[in-house]
């Protein structure tokens, strides 16, 4: 199918830093006219956005679309709470899953799906600072031995 095309808006890099993400969901979200226009042009970001469940239906906080150029009175707050389109069962199976100890709904990426636009939510478990310093470790190793290989091949 050609809308099965993704085209990636913004990406939140520090929720892979700052924790494991266990399982992944596609949400739809609800948008005004001008805040699609905006992500049409790329002006969004999700660095320091979360989600919560509130009366069985998940809310987007904190993420960030700038107000469109030639929008004037049909722009929106920029930093508004949106409503995240998921089915009843997904949202209860989160619910229980957050429930646990530990656990948190994380936003991955937003991007458009054909003309949609669909973000990719993680159900994720906080890391400890000794987790994060395996990490950066293992990334070091890798940049490390990737380093030797070009010096080798030359």
């Amino acid at each position: 199918m050609a809308s099965e095309v993704k085209k990636v808006i913004a990406n939140n890099k520090k929720a892979y830093y700052d924790y494991f993400i266990e399982d992944k969901y596609e949400a739809g979200i609800s948008l005004a006219g001008t805040e699609v226009k905006s992500l049409r042009m790329g002006k969004c970001s999700i660095k320091e956005a979360f989600i919560r469940i509130e009366k069985g239906e998940m809310y987007i906080y904190n993420m960030h679309i700038s107000p469109y150029e030639k929008g004037n009175i049909f722009n929106k707050n920029p930093l508004r709470i949106k409503k995240l389109l998921l089915h009843r069962y997904e949202i209860r199976k989160m619910e229980g899953q957050i429930a646990q100890k530990g656990y948190t709904i994380v936003p991955l990426n937003i991007y458009f799906k054909g003309s949609l636009v669909k973000v990719e939510i993680g159900l994720a478990k906080g890391k400890k600072l000794y987790d994060k310093r395996q990490d950066i470790a293992k990334k070091d190793q890798r940049r490390e031995a990737e380093k030797q290989f070009k010096i080798k091949n030359l």
